[in-house]
């Protein structure tokens, strides 16, 4: 899909304009146009981009290549590319999808192009429309709104992941599984991925902030310096929540080491119990029955008595000794 919005002073606003009018309505410096390219194919991309003038390295990193956030200046223009992240959290498991938005930003034109719907677009185009003073600003303005929802939406991600490791602790201590450690992972991998985001899209607004730029308004730097801050903010809670993962992870391993300790460690105590007992019929084979050899008092009732008073006295014996000295 392929639309447009074009604002001048004391005109109604125009949507979906001709692509053949787009080189002379950019000429009025004190007007605003907004092309937007939504899933269509590069063949159809390039001839539009072609008559703005973008250089075809820019339009190829636009139309054909992956890139993480980042800015070149081509002097009376600027491309930037950002990513945008969409995090949906379905039971156990954690859906992540990361879409680039490739922007050209002129003095007086804006061309945005990516390949599925964005909700920062959408909402800021609804806004245009609604109200036509949301261009009175200017392109750099119209690029700020778009970032600023852009970067907006990464907070809803946070916080539920913020919730899902609450709840993993919690499971940690009552009921560990396998179950937990794979959710633990899910969750590193999800946060890893948004650090890649975060870092080179934060440096794109700190340029955007303090570079001097033929596009860029200086009135409206302090503007971008406000998303830089709020991607300042994003990283440092990226931070917190990943060593919080860590942490989880550490906590889980322990529990199941101190779990397993004790599996052993009654294991043990069993076996220990019952080792003089094996001892004991072990040595003498316990047969009650005539003896070859003349060792007959070994057969009699009293002697009977007294080994079967050893066997049950050993081991309640050895259960008061390894109380005493706190081994169980």
């Amino acid at each position: 899909m392929i639309r447009s919005l074009y604002y001048a002073a004391s005109v109604p606003l125009r949507t979906n304009i001709p692509f053949h009018e787009f080189p002379k309505l950019i000429r009025n410096r004190r007007s605003l146009l907004w092309v937007d390219f939504s899933g269509e194919p590069p063949e159809t991309c390039l001839p539009i981009l072609k008559a703005f003038g973008f250089h075809p390295l820019a339009i190829e990193d636009a139309l054909q290549q992956t890139h993480s956030p980042k800015l070149d200046d081509w002097g009376d223009y600027l491309y930037i590319a950002l990513n945008y992240m969409a995090v949906a959290h379905n039971g156990g498991e954690w859906d992540t999808e990361i879409d680039e938005l490739d922007i050209f930003l002129g003095k007086n034109y804006i061309v945005t192009h990516h390949d599925f719907p964005l909700p920062a677009i959408e909402e800021t185009w609804n806004t245009c429309q609604r109200d036509p003073r949301t261009l009175q600003d200017g392109a750099d303005h119209l690029l700020y709104k778009i970032a600023d929802k852009l970067i907006a939406a990464y907070m809803p991600a946070v916080e539920k992941i913020d919730e899902t490791i609450d709840q993993i602790e919690d499971q940690v201590f009552d009921r560990p599984s396998p179950q937990t450690l794979e959710r633990l992972f899910a969750l590193k991998r999800v946060l890893l991925a948004m650090r890649r985001i975060l870092l080179p899209q934060r440096e794109v607004m700190n340029k955007l902030a303090r570079d001097d730029f033929q596009v860029i308004d200086p009135r409206d730097r302090i503007f971008f310096r406000d998303l830089y801050d709020h991607l300042v903010r994003l990283h440092d809670l990226n931070e917190s929540l990943r060593d919080l993962v860590g942490g989880a992870l550490d906590t889980y391993l322990s529990v199941i080491n101190n779990r397993m300790n004790d599996i052993m460690k009654t294991l043990t105590i069993i076996t220990t119990l019952f080792m003089p007992i094996t001892f004991i019929t072990g040595f003498f084979g316990m047969n009650f029955f005539e003896p070859v050899a003349n060792l007959t008092g070994w057969t009699t009732r009293s002697i009977f008595s007294l080994t079967v008073f050893i066997m049950l006295f050993f081991p309640f014996g050895m259960y008061l000794w390894m109380r005493r000295r706190t081994w169980i």
